[in-house]
């Protein structure tokens, strides 16, 4: 069962979206009042919308022509980095200029350190949802989307969804300094979720999920790769134990895991470039390149 959020007018409007791709738009303004409503009543989440949608009557259009928002709020994305042997490669060719002697490095050490690399991200305002526009940043020669698994967090620190996240990257800026990975990964619109989320009662296995990266240019694939969670070196939970530490969450934090997926070293987004993440049990976020 996944949950999206959708303009109807004026109105912000939630609804489920079955497997089936049926959608039932729900009574609930957000996420965190539908579970609140079904704790209520005893219930999981889940229970709670089979219960709602049982004998309703569906919207008549697909979901994807419906005007889309960011399917929950998120008032801060968070995110992980070196999680994965693909990225671990990828931020060493950026240190060492592709050197194949350069020896160790500092992300080495972090992949295999018990510390996990966690930084900010994004708020809610630098956030862009399904069918928005993600911005290349001015002073960066070498951009790219990075396509994560988000969890999506409760104020206690629980997963309560999954969703898609587009970490974007300016992969020259974080290659000349480490320093600079705040100017690296936040600036205005580089970063997106969506284009729904997929309770994690209905998730029984986020370690084995299939994530595609598309990326068309003019109409012609320029970059299409895939590859598994299954290869995610931490634990999910491992990454969400650090993100609590001493901190404060909300409800709605989204905490992505880190990228699997990196194209060609020779590749930078280019304004007009459609990009479009695939994770099969949560849909295709797709969002457009603008300068």
């Amino acid at each position: 069962m996944r949950l999206i959020q959708y303009r109807d007018g004026v109105s912000k409007v939630l609804a489920a979206v079955t497997d089936d791709e049926a959608v039932y738009p729900l009574e609930d303004k957000n996420v965190w009042e539908l579970f609140r409503r079904a704790e209520r009543q005893g219930m999981t989440p889940l229970e709670q919308i089979n219960a709602d949608i049982t004998g309703g009557t569906p919207l008549s259009r697909e979901w994807s022509s419906l005007e889309l928002l960011p399917p929950v709020d998120a008032p801060e994305v968070w995110a992980a980095g070196v999680t994965y042997q693909r990225s671990r490669e990828a931020r060493n060719y950026e240190v060492t200029g592709g050197k194949a002697d350069a020896g160790s490095t500092f992300y080495d050490l972090v992949y295999d350190a018990e510390r996990p690399e966690i930084f900010f991200k994004s708020t809610l305002a630098r956030t862009v949802g399904p069918g928005g526009s993600v911005k290349l940043r001015s002073d960066s020669s070498w951009q790219v989307p990075e396509p994560e698994l988000g969890l999506v967090l409760n104020a206690g620190g629980e997963i309560v969804a999954y969703t898609i996240g587009n970490d974007m990257s300016c992969r020259d800026i974080e290659g000349e300094n480490p320093l600079y990975l705040p100017q690296a990964k936040i600036w205005k619109q580089s970063c997106s979720i969506g284009p729904a989320i997929r309770l994690a009662e209905a998730t029984p296995n986020p370690y084995d999920l299939e994530i595609g990266l598309r990326i068309y240019r003019k109409d012609e694939a320029v970059v299409d790769i895939s590859a598994n969670t299954g290869s995610l070196k931490r634990r999910l939970d491992e990454l969400v134990s650090f993100l609590k530490r001493d901190n404060l969450i909300f409800d709605g934090t989204v905490l992505l895991t880190g990228t699997c997926l990196v194209p060609p070293d020779d590749f930078t987004l280019r304004p007009n470039d459609r990009i479009e993440i695939e994770i099969k049990p949560i849909g295709t976020l797709i969002n457009t390149v603008e300068a």
